[in-house]
């Protein structure tokens, strides 16, 4: 019996042979054709106390090895959270921010990328990473030991700090919020893995709901702590609110795809993105799957934006908590179309 198309013994490399290899990358900015609206500059001077602080908290718990100092520095954190939360109340919050997007980076490299990270025994690491936020509770102890496990290793200790510092200014139920969107991130995660292991190749639909856990979702959903406000748990959980919030975290996600599609063909050849995938799924080269990824970003966008508009007229908190993540959306792709450090656009147009 052949194998179905999808089934991990059916795999094969997208469009022709080697054509991943042969991907040229052209300058940085921004991907013509792909809808977005500009971002509020960021201010140098945020932008510069940020990255101190930032620099200063990861060396004081020594989240990572020294020689990693230098991608730190490419990555530019401080810009990234200046350039996401233009509303932030304060400096304290847009520093939390940015201990939050660092911890999520560290995990993430340590655990699951290029840093030590492999889809092998991933969730055993991923609920030890889930426990350094969400604690664990039992015999004394179990619980010594867990303290001290957290404390000895590096993503361990980023996540639990970075979260500690962002409750004393949440409200228990915004911290709850972020949880448990760690917790669905790390599903994605796992998602993720499991395709790698198996050399499964997803239809379109099926990468689209990975990418929605395996997402931005825990930066976005943040928006109305760091700028100073909550919108009460009865309205963010509203079915309207979560598809607004899905479709921002969706469309900002698919912009990583775009923006690090030459930089991860450079590192793996077969590594999952969203032209990647289009392309195995149609049999179609590589640049005929961008530009399509470039179409299905715009039309998810385009919903965000009509129906954030429509929800904005119903209620000025609702209204103060779009434009968040109209700003985060908005900032994040400045961030993208402006780190030449780590991406380069595909030479496509």
């Amino acid at each position: 019996m052949s194998a179905p198309p999808n089934s991990p013994s059916s795999f094969s490399p997208p469009g022709p042979p080697n054509l991943a290899r042969t991907v040229r990358a052209r300058r940085g900015g921004a991907i013509p054709g792909l809808r977005h609206r500009p971002a509020v500059p960021a201010d140098p001077g945020k932008v510069e106390e940020v990255d101190r602080r930032l620099e200063a908290w990861a060396r004081g718990l020594e989240l990572f090895p020294v020689a990693w100092f230098a991608d730190f520095a490419g990555f530019q954190f401080g810009r990234a959270v200046v350039l996401q939360h233009p509303g932030a109340a304060d400096l304290e919050r847009l520093t939390a921010a940015g201990k939050l997007l660092l911890a999520e980076n560290v995990v993430d490299d340590c655990y699951c990328e290029d840093k030590g990270g492999s889809p092998r025994g991933l969730g055993g690491r991923l609920i030890m990473a889930q426990s350094a936020i969400d604690a664990y509770h039992g015999t004394t102890e179990a619980e010594k030991q867990w303290r001290h496990g957290v404390q000895a290793d590096g993503p361990l200790r980023s996540y639990h700090w970075a979260v500690q510092e962002y409750a004393t200014f949440a409200t228990p139920s915004q911290t709850g919020r972020f949880v448990h969107d760690i917790a669905r991130l790390h599903l994605g995660y796992l998602a993720e893995a499991a395709w790698a292991e198996t050399r499964y190749v997803p239809r379109v639909w099926e990468y689209l709901v990975m990418r929605q856990f395996n997402n931005f979702r825990p930066c976005l959903s943040i928006v109305d702590a760091v700028d100073g406000y909550e919108l009460p748990e009865a309205v963010y959980a509203r079915p309207e609110i979560q598809r607004i919030t899905a479709l921002a975290c969706n469309a900002t996600t698919i912009v990583n795809d775009l923006y690090s599609f030459t930089k991860e063909l450079a590192n793996d050849p077969t590594h999952l993105n969203l032209p990647q995938v289009v392309a195995a799924n149609d049999r179609c080269g590589l640049k005929a799957a961008y530009l399509k990824s470039v179409d299905i970003h715009n039309e998810i966008m385009t919903s965000f934006e009509e129906e954030s508009a429509l929800l904005s007229a119903t209620s000025p908190l609702v209204e103060r908590y779009a434009e968040g993540l109209a700003a985060w959306v908005s900032g994040n792709h400045e961030w993208h179309a402006t780190n030449t450090h780590r991406y380069h656009l595909p030479n496509y147009w």
